[in-house]
């Protein structure tokens, strides 16, 4: 399935329909006149753009009288989002708790009333030298 849903965002115009959704539903003829403006497309092909879209599973759609509502379908982003997860950076976390953990020591030592060894460098402590001005 991730496939299809990546199939579908491959197309700016399908990215931007998404876009537009993530702010709230809408009727197909405002998401057709907002892909009018931008990129001159019609609505014929505005509504083969949604039909895409329904189909990857990324966009749900409601009837409203004679108006079709379009909305996010939440399931469909988790599986961009989920096959998404596997790439994620596996030392942001353990860093970032190493980050805290150096921090937490160095406000100890302050505490404790020893300045001088609370200043080790690091990332928040570091002096960087003034800017040349033009």
């Amino acid at each position: 399935m991730a496939g299809a849903v990546f199939d579908a965002l491959g197309d700016p115009v399908r990215r931007r329909i998404l876009e537009l959704l993530s702010l709230g539903e809408r009727p197909a003829g405002a998401i057709a006149d907002v892909l009018h403006a931008q990129f001159g497309i019609s609505q014929p092909a505005a509504s083969q753009h949604l039909r895409v879209l329904r189909e990857a599973g990324l966009v749900t759609v409601r009837a409203e009288g004679t108006r079709r509502i379009y909305g996010v379908d939440s399931a469909g982003v988790a599986v961009a989002q989920d096959w998404l997860a596997r790439f994620a950076d596996p030392f942001a976390q353990p860093l970032d708790a190493l980050e805290t953990e150096l921090a937490r020591g160095r406000r100890a030592r302050r505490r404790a009333g020893n300045p001088d060894q609370a200043r080790e460098p690091g990332p928040t402590n570091e002096r960087r030298p003034p800017r040349a001005t033009a």
